[in-house]
């Protein structure tokens, strides 16, 4: 427990340090915040009402879609996965270490995001501990799904094509920018197996307490499930070194973290 502690804090100050990453922990999130706060409260007045949960699920996007899998890149570039396991530090540890930091990462903009929503007239939770709830299993499944996605990229570019397929839908179709039920049909298909779209849902039941399409409790199980699926598929194909090219599993198998969203989608009947 000490040599992880230990692990977590050199972690988090390094990524303190690093440019890139105070720039999609930190810079990118509350900037698009203040933006959607001047702009869209205004072009669109019901938007006080989701900014909250919006903007902090787009802070946990950044942070573990668009800002982990390249730590863990590098990482395994620059040869220091291998002197982690010449040193005994298990493959776990290595996941987990990131994961975690960027899920306080992700706490601390949810934070300054939600005390500064009063400026902008947005909407405060009615339950905070449901808010507080939502927003750790949000952290977690994107952090756990940032990790996936750094396992089984090959390079920096596939980094940012990968994420980019997580991110953009998300913004589009998940509820984030306009309510679900103004999507046409042939996309709600596509919504519903958005993780994003499943926290938007437990957001709004459990912690804001209004109307949902789909049952928050059921949303908020298929997003933990999600994150528990990232990471799980993240330790298994988790490898030491790119020059290495025995893997335990295909990287392919990384698909299989869909799962939990298309069993919702069944069991919603297609939507």
């Amino acid at each position: 427990m000490n040599a992880f502690v230990k692990h977590f804090a050199f972690e988090f100050r390094t990524g303190s340090r690093n440019p890139a990453q105070l720039l999609m922990n930190y810079l990118f999130p509350l900037g698009f915040y203040g933006l959607m706060g001047l702009l869209m409260t205004h072009v669109n007045p019901f938007f006080v009402q989701t900014m909250i949960p919006a903007m902090a699920i787009v802070a946990a996007m950044s942070s573990g879609v668009l800002g982990l899998p390249g730590i863990l890149v590098e990482a395994r570039e620059a040869g220091i996965f291998r002197s982690y396991k010449i040193n005994g530090v298990p493959a776990l540890s290595i996941l987990a270490i990131p994961v975690v930091t960027t899920l306080f990462q992700v706490f601390v903009v949810t934070a300054i995001i939600t005390l500064s929503a009063p400026l902008f007239k947005g909407a405060l939770p009615d339950s905070w501990g449901g808010f507080v709830l939502v927003t750790l299993v949000t952290a977690f499944s994107y952090s756990a799904l940032g990790a996936l996605i750094g396992v089984v990229s090959t390079d920096s570019r596939s980094t940012v094509l990968f994420s980019q397929l997580v991110f953009l839908p998300a913004m589009l179709l998940s509820g984030l920018m306009m309510p679900l039920d103004v999507l046409p049909p042939s996309l709600r298909p596509i919504s519903a197996v958005l993780p994003a779209t499943h926290a938007m849902q437990a957001y709004q039941g459990l912690a804001f307490g209004r109307s949902t399409v789909l049952d928050p409790l059921a949303s908020l199980f298929v997003l933990l499930a999600t994150g528990v699926s990232a990471f799980g598929l993240a330790a298994w194909l988790f490898s030491w070194d790119s020059r290495n090219t025995s893997r335990r599993g295909h990287p392919a198998l990384a698909l299989l973290v869909l799962v939990p969203c298309l069993v919702a989608l069944f069991l919603r009947g297609g939507w």
